[in-house]
Order: structure tokens, then C-alpha cells, then sequence
């Protein structure tokens, strides 16, 4: 017998670690709730993880089998586990982060210490790190030539999920799934979408049914769902990647015409940059607390509590920046154009550290991935890798009157301003106070003027590259 492993892949279909492991023999498979990863946890993404958990074991359970759910040190675990079953060893797959490094590191150490076989597979990407280089051999900083080989390289089709006599059923230390309660977190307030494979079938079946193929022209607009929505499945891996490139391909094969197939082809791109952001963690773990790019002197990052509170709260009186703040409390996830609006927001007018955003979006979004988050706020905050250039600097009042024209966005997430005309809405800068007190008397006059704060932070960065 050998146990499988599961981690950041809460599905049975598609799962590369589990399918080899089901090839050679019967299989127990196991989730440890491991105290040193939900250290790093949210109330959000723990309640989207029991969810996708009670999902999984129903699902082992349908085919005879049952998902074992243990707590402690996987390291300590794992081996206890293996003596207990008689089992010969333990498969996985990998994690990319220096945390999920360190930890394999160790729980291979500890079962070949105990006389336990191991194995690990690329899971979560189509090619692995390492697979993807330059002619140097490097891994890429520019995502444009990672994309081109990524692109053109052949995906494997998705596994089989296993067959009912594959499974060995213990339930382990938990014959219910806990409750967020039970490891140590609060019930989330915000409206977490539901977990598990099927759900997650059911987002990517409803995408590539007709959306995708105006996902290029409409995926900026954050009024409707013209985005998968599979982000979060993504991350927890309630979907397998080759499955979701698979259903793309289908698409592709079925769009009417030459520009339909064009958004397909947009849309997986975007698998290519979780891709890209995961190489580029994967060999250069230390970016999670550290600016990719290294200025000359340093940023000067301003220090303001009101300011970043303002801003976490959705209380600076710029409409869309505050009506993402909100969403991302209210619902645990954030349009991606908002996300680099209030990003850019943050860092360029606020001129606060990006770390002070990555943390708070660490908090609160169900779909925290640590390589696209990281590098997506390092985009914005011109110090990552094929970066937003620091000159680049969003104006988040014409960002919100091109893509929110009708404020129909603003007026969802920020309930002072909904009686209010979309006109008078993106000129709110423009107002005198009188003006607003009128308008929206509980709403707040911006924070910061937008030009001013645009000169201060090209200066700022000019200085860190020691051009003043």
C-alpha cells in the first residue's frame, strides 16, 4: 500500500501524485493539517480549504475509499502513518514556495530515515522549474519569451481519477471535517465561494460555454463575470491544470471564428503568467519579503498609518479603489483590474511598501497564491520581475471613468455613492466639499491629490536609482 499526500491539490481527477501512486499500488490518501503552514492561513482561504476537504472525502467515500485527516508535523506524521498501514512509502506533489521547499525537505529526510520510500511530481504546472530557460540556462525575468516557449511546448492530457478499488478507507484523527473553529481561526465574514472539484468543473465548463471567447476585449471590466472565477480552485487545486487547459483547447477547437480564438488563446496566457510567477518563486524564494529588482539606493517608502488604514478600509475617496477594498473584505477576491488599480494605488500615490498590500491581500483572499500575489504587487510596485516601469503610473480617476464608465462597479461595493450621478462620481476630485456633503455626506473626499502624489513618487524612485 502507499499513501498519497494531499496538499494544495483537494481533487481526485487530475491528480498527477495520486495517479502514479494508484498505478502501483492500493492507496490511502491523507491530509495533514500541518500548524506551521496555517500559521500563515486566513479565516477565508481556511474556510474555503474545509469546504474543498468535505468535498474530497465525499467524493473518496462515493468509491469506497476515505480521506485520512490528521494534525501535527507532517514529518512526525507521515512515517507514524506509513508503520501504521504498513505502508511502503509516500507520494505528493510539490510545492514551490520556500515553506513547501523546506517542508518536503524534511519529511523526505524523515522517511528515509525510517526506512520509507517517496516520490514527488510537477502537479500544479504544466512545466516545471527549470523546464522553461533561457539560452543560458537562467530561468526567465521577462515574461514574453517565457510565454512564446510555454505556448509552443506540448501539455499532457489530464489523469483519470482513481478507481474504487484503488482506495484504502481510514478516516484518520477527524471522522467529521473540523471546523475553522477547531484549528484556530475565526468564521470568515466574507461570502466565500463553495470548494471542490465539482463546483470548480461547473465554473470552467460555464467559462468555456460562451465567455471566453470575449475575454479579451471584456476581462478589464470588472461589472460582469467576463473572468473564470477559477483562481481560487487554481490555487487550492480543486482543478487540475491540464484539465483547465484541456476544456481551453476545446474551446479553441469550437470558436466561431478567428477572433474568439484569439481570447482563447488570451486567456491561457494567463495560465502562463501563474506559470511564470511560480518558476520565478521557485528559484528565488527570498522574493516573498524582498524586492526582485534592487535599486541603487533603496526606495524611500513612505510611512503613513492613516493613509494605509484609509486605504484597507476602502476609505480614501477614490470611488473604484475603495469599491475593491471592499469587495475583496466583502467577498475574498478582487477583479484583477482592480487589483492592480488599488496596487498601483497603494504604492505610486500612497507611496506605501507593496509588503504592506501583499500582507493584506494574504489576509483576506480566498485565492492567495504566494507567486502570483507576490509577483503581481512587485508588478505594480515597478520592483519585480518584467515589472511595471516606475514612470508608468495609473491615474485611478481616468482608470475608473474607461472602465467603469456608469460607476455601475463603484455603486455595487460602495453604497454612499449610489444615488449618486456617474458623472459627478469620477469628478469627485473635482468637488469642493460643499459639494460632496451634498452628494454623498458619508462619503469622503479623497485622501491625496493624484497629481501631486504622481510627481512625489517619480521623484522617489528617481532617487533610488540615483538619478537625484
Amino acid at each position: 500500500m502507499l499513501v498519497h499526500w494531499h496538499r494544495s491539490d483537494l481533487r481526485a481527477t487530475d491528480n498527477l501524485g495520486l495517479a502514479k501512486a494508484t498505478d502501483e499500488d492500493d492507496v490511502l490518501p491523507v491530509f495533514v493539517f500541518d500548524d506551521e503552514v496555517l500559521a500563515h492561513g486566513s479565516p477565508s482561504r481556511v474556510a474555503f480549504m474545509l469546504d474543498a476537504l468535505a468535498a474530497l472525502r465525499e467524493w473518496y467515500r462515493d468509491h469506497d475509499g476515505d480521506l485520512c485527516l490528521l494534525r501535527g508535523d507532517p514529518s512526525a506524521v507521515l512515517p507514524d502513518l506509513c508503520a501504521e498501514h504498513d505502508a511502503t512509502g509516500v507520494f505528493w506533489n510539490h510545492g514551490y514556495s520556500g515553506l513547501a521547499q523546506e517542508r518536503d525537505e524534511a519529511v523526505k529526510a524523515a522517511l528515509s530515515d525510517a526506512g520509507y520510500g517517496h516520490a514527488a511530481f510537477h502537479d500544479a504546472l504544466h512545466h516545471e522549474p527549470g523546464s522553461i530557460t533561457t539560452n543560458d540556462g537562467e530561468h526567465y525575468s521577462v515574461y514574453t519569451y517565457f510565454w512564446k516557449k510555454w505556448r509552443d511546448r506540448e501539455k499532457e492530457p489530464p489523469y483519470d481519477a482513481p478507481e474504487s478499488g484503488d482506495l484504502v478507507a481510514d478516516a484518520g484523527e477527524y471522522e467529521e471535517v473540523p471546523t475553522s473553529g477547531d484549528l484556530g481561526f475565526d468564521e470568515t465574514d466574507a461570502d466565500v465561494e463553495p470548494g471542490g472539484h465539482e463546483a470548480a468543473r461547473d465554473r470552467l465548463d460555464a467559462f468555456c460555454e460562451s465567455p471566453i471567447y470575449e475575454y479579451a476585449d471584456r476581462r478589464d471590466d470588472p461589472t460582469e463575470v467576463t473572468t473564470s472565477l477559477l483562481s481560487t480552485h487554481l490555487n487550492w487545486g480543486t482543478v487540475g491544470v491540464r484539465e483547465v487547459y484541456a476544456a481551453t483547447e476545446g474551446a479553441m477547437a469550437d470558436a466561431p471564428d478567428d477572433e474568439a480564438r484569439e481570447s482563447v488563446e488570451e486567456f491561457q496566457s494567463q495560465l502562463a503568467w501563474r506559470e511564470f510567477y511560480t518558476h520565478v518563486l521557485y528559484f528565488n524564494p527570498e522574493v516573498v519579503t524582498e524586492n526582485f529588482d534592487d535599486y541603487q539606493e533603496g526606495i524611500d517608502w513612505r510611512e503613513d498609518d492613516d493613509e494605509l488604514q484609509a486605504w484597507r478600509d476602502g476609505e480614501t475617496g477614490f470611488p473604484i479603489v475603495d469599491a475593491g477594498m471592499r469587495q475583496l473584505r466583502e467577498e475574498a477576491w478582487m477583479h484583477n483590474r482592480v487589483r492592480m488599480l488599488v496596487a498601483s494605488f497603494l504604492t505610486k500615490d500612497l507611496m506605501l511598501d507593496w509588503r504592506h498590500g501583499y500582507d493584506h491581500f494574504r489576509a483576506l483572499l480566498a485565492d492567495h497564491d504566494t507567486a502570483n500575489d507576490n509577483g503581481g504587487w512587485q508588478w505594480a510596485a515597478s520592483t519585480g520581475t518584467d515589472a511595471q516601469p516606475y514612470f508608468r503610473i495609473f491615474n485611478p480617476w481616468s482608470q475608473q471613468e474607461r472602465y467603469d464608465p456608469d460607476a455601475e462597479y463603484v455603486k455595487r461595493y460602495v453604497p454612499e455613492l449610489r444615488d449618486v450621478d456617474p458623472e459627478r462620481i469620477h469628478e469627485w476630485h473635482e468637488l469642493d466639499d460643499d459639494e460632496r456633503a451634498d452628494l454623498a455626506p458619508e462619503y469622503p473626499a479623497p485622501i491625496c491629490d493624484h497629481g501631486d502624489r504622481r510627481e512625489e513618487a517619480l521623484a522617489m524612485f528617481k532617487r533610488a536609482r540615483g538619478e537625484e
